[in-house]
């Protein structure tokens, strides 16, 4: 039975309590004092003789109160605090102020290969090979910053949070274990949780109806996805709901665009780097795209838009499902599927050496087309609708609709942008407008529209390839004064100010480094 003990704190009361039992050979096998309460727990103790002890207790000068009790709070404590570790995916070690293992939960003893009896006594130095990283952990100061360690013989994002006693002294640390596949899966949640599926592909004409049909298809097949179509047309939003109909839909997605970071920027992103890999890397490395994907899906989007360095670790992840961080000597593994996006032909880039043929094949195994705006009109007025809803929802305004003659407009309208560049014209009329019902005048589109395409005039062009840069020459010389910066220019023509400000660079177009 144990007891709880209610008394008014004086010398000697705790003795004079303990001798009751004792004079009754009764064994005490566990005592807690927190004032004004002490705690026993004594087996021996039955129903039939409690009430004779409660009133020998009751008789101690300085008792109050006894009571029976289920657990002492101490046994409570630790049982919760089992549970709590338990439950935790992520390893968890409590150390002391040398770096010994005091505590460790079931995460950790299955990364590493021991049991959590063999862990305690462990020091970090003998489960990491780090020989200072006790010293680190156990330093004055809140917090540890992040750090890579090898534990079990993997990768692992150490945090440490000191203990300090009451006078300050540390009296050890906190240590947890993130995986970077856990951190991933953390990650995508976060960015991912309202991406939805292929419901959020709108529209009712033929094409997506088809589209939305074969992406269902593709999405059960465990292969390299190619998804191709003009800017804006929703290449991404395909992408998620690709992975949401797979058997990958519980694991983490990301995205890269390789047009957005030079290349030393996106190798670092897409593989990760070793630690030291170059000056202002994080001290202990830090996991790439391919490690925090692990299990699920990496939307690389722009895929054309990768240079040949990367192309070839690219093509190495493909063939084997192994890489190197940057820095790095050893060799990684990683189970992702891939699925790349493009508005460019990458057989006219294979053609003209600037793509590589290999990576093509490896990357274009399954295939979507999403179709532009302007082929499936039909589509077009139902959308119009839905981004005015969210526009007026977003803008905490009344529901607003479309005149008869904006929605002409809108028919009429080519949209070289494509959805996205309509989810724009409509986000702008509802913020600007007051009105309930949207005119043409609303939705600006002669400033949306594209200009006439430029004339190539009648000089010999020897490839397709060739053609197309002198048309995209042409086009962004002529619109250049009109929106003299990589915003406004990629607003107008529905692209990103990065793609514009390098295609700038690329034709030395005077004024192309203006944002």
């Amino acid at each position: 039975m144990r007891l709880q003990i209610l008394f008014t704190d004086r010398v000697g009361i705790a003795q004079e309590i303990l001798a009751v039992l004792a004079a009754r050979l009764l064994d005490v096998v566990a005592v807690e004092v927190d004032p004004p309460h002490i705690y026993l727990e004594a087996p021996g103790l039955s129903a039939a003789l409690y009430p004779e002890v409660r009133e020998a207790l009751m008789q101690v000068h300085g008792v109050r109160r006894v009571t029976e009790l289920a657990m002492l709070p101490g046994a409570r404590r630790r049982l919760y605090l089992d549970a709590l570790l338990a439950a935790l995916a992520d390893p968890v070690l409590v150390v002391d102020d040398h770096g010994t293992v005091v505590v460790a939960n079931p995460a950790a003893a299955q990364a590493c290969g021991l049991s959590e009896d063999a862990l305690a006594g462990r020091t970090l130095a003998e489960l990491t090979g780090d020989a200072q990283l006790a010293a680190a952990v156990t330093a004055p100061g809140d917090r540890l910053p992040v750090r890579e360690v090898q534990f079990g013989g993997q990768p692992y994002l150490l945090e440490a949070t000191a203990l300090h006693e009451a006078g300050g002294h540390v009296a050890g640390a906190v240590v947890t274990l993130h995986a970077p596949h856990r951190l991933g899966e953390r990650l995508s949640a976060l960015q991912n949780y309202s991406a939805g599926g292929f419901e959020a592909i709108l529209g009712h004409s033929a094409a997506i109806r088809q589209l939305r049909q074969r992406a269902a298809r593709v999405a059960q097949v465990d292969a390299p996805l190619l998804i191709r179509g003009e800017t804006g047309t929703g290449k991404e939003l395909v992408a998620h709901a690709c992975h949401a109909g797979s058997r990958r839909r519980d694991q983490p997605f990301f995205a890269l665009n390789c047009a957005a970071l030079p290349e030393s920027l996106a190798e670092s992103e897409l593989f990760g780097y070793a630690p030291g890999a170059f000056t202002g890397a994080l001290r202990g490395g830090r996991p790439g795209l391919l490690e925090l994907a692990d299990g699920g899906t990496l939307f690389l989007d722009e895929v054309a838009e990768m240079s040949p360095y990367l192309q070839a670790k690219l093509l190495r992840f493909l063939n084997d499902g192994s890489f190197r961080r940057v820095g790095g000597e050893r060799e990684l593994r990683a189970d992702v599927r891939i699925i790349s996006a493009t508005h460019r032909s990458l057989e006219d880039m294979v053609a003209a050496g600037s793509f590589r043929q290999d990576l093509l094949f490896r990357l274009d195994v399954l295939q979507l087309y999403v179709p532009p705006l302007r082929e499936r009109r039909e589509d077009i007025l139902p959308l119009a609708q839905v981004f005015i809803e969210r526009a007026c929802a977003q803008a905490g305004r009344p529901r607003a609709r479309l005149s008869r003659a904006a929605a002409q407009a809108l028919l009429a309208n080519p949209w070289h942008g494509n959805v996205r560049q309509l989810q724009n014209v409509i986000f702008r009329a509802v913020t600007m407008s007051d009105r309930s019902v949207i005119d043409v005048d609303d939705l600006e589109l002669a400033g949306a529209a594209t200009a006439p395409a430029p004339e190539l005039g009648d000089e010999q062009v020897t490839s397709l390839h060739e053609a197309v840069e002198r048309y995209e020459r042409a086009l962004l010389q002529r619109l250049w004064p009109q929106y003299p910066s990589t915003r406004r220019l990629a607003e107008r023509l529905g692209t990103s100010h990065t793609a514009i400000a390098a295609r700038l660079r690329k034709y030395g177009i005077p004024g192309g480094g203006t944002p």
